[in-house]
């Protein structure tokens, strides 16, 4: 049987306009991901949004978003070689979205120079850690994560960024 396919996905840089969606996408993940396995104090605290609201109004000119007839399903952010962010709304992960923004993502720092690409997840967001080895990512160091104040392990991951062509 045939799906219906779906709308293409459009990366491009992110508008003053897409603030709301970007945050609506940050808080999905946040329920789906983090906020399953934190403590009942951390997860109101970071139930509220105002740690993404914050972080958007700080960064949404750096962000790159994926959009789908109109609707931002991805983002990703990148600073130096830091992969500060990479989100798919749940509902969208596994369709190819989110390497696609990773691919954006390095695509820049390679552009700036940059040898290695380091990233953070915890240890408890098996998916995560698995979507990043299958993109060549290496888990090369573990710390407590302070930033959700649950007892999180916080997995450091690196990848050799070869200059293509």
């Amino acid at each position: 049987m045939n799906r219906p396919s779906m709308p293409p996905i459009t990366l491009r840089p992110s508008r003053p306009s897409d603030a709301d969606a970007v945050i609506a996408l940050l808080m999905g993940t946040y329920h789906a991901t983090w906020e399953p396995h934190l403590r009942p104090e951390a997860a109101a605290r970071f139930g509220t949004g105002k740690h993404a609201i914050k972080y958007v109004e700080g960064y949404l000119d750096q962000f790159t978003v994926a959009e789908r007839a109109g609707q931002v399903v991805g983002m990703v952010h990148a600073r130096g070689d830091f992969l500060d962010a990479l989100h798919v709304l749940p509902a969208c992960q596994g369709e190819g979205i989110g390497g696609r923004l990773l691919a954006v993502a390095e695509e820049g720092m390679r552009r700036e120079g940059l040898a290695m690409a380091r990233l953070e997840t915890d240890t408890f967001n098996e998916r995560s850690r698995a979507f990043y080895r299958r993109h060549g990512y290496v888990e090369t160091d573990t710390y407590p994560d302070e930033e959700w104040d649950s007892g999180f392990t916080t997995v450091l991951m690196t990848k050799p960024l070869i200059r293509k062509g």
